[in-house]
């Protein structure tokens, strides 16, 4: 059976991991989903992520992160789906939790945090938000 969503699917494994409390979590890999992990990692919202073989295969391993014992990502939401894509302009991209959140956005230029694709006039698809 095909994934539908697959940036969904991932941000659902994280979810489920840190509501669990669980270290690592696995997904499948993609150039997309490389890029959005990429984004978290410089916001401070995960560890760390790498790409590990999985037989003929590559996996997205990553480590998430918690902050006296609760996880550091409270809410992650996918914005755009294949169903329904959401864009914006670099002034329409929304603010998340007043800045203190970031909304992910993949642009011409790159999938960037939304305070970078404001600071460089360049609007996208709204991928998701975290707080």
């Amino acid at each position: 059976m095909s994934m539908q969503d697959p940036v969904a699917d991932m941000l659902t494994r994280i979810r489920n991991a840190q509501a669990m409390g669980i270290q690592t979590v696995r997904s499948p890999y993609s150039n997309l989903k490389s890029e959005i992990l990429r984004v978290l990692k410089e916001e401070g919202f995960i560890q760390d992520f790498e790409v590990v073989a999985n037989g003929n295969k590559k996996d997205l391993q990553v480590s998430l992160k918690y902050y006296g014992g609760l996880p550091v990502i409270a809410k992650i939401d996918r914005v755009s789906r294949p169903a329904l894509r959401v864009y914006r302009g670099y002034d329409e991209i929304p603010v998340v939790l007043g800045g203190s959140g970031i909304a992910i956005v993949s642009t011409p230029q790159g999938v960037m945090s939304d305070k970078t694709a404001r600071a460089k006039k360049v609007g996208g698809e709204v991928l998701c938000t975290v707080e």
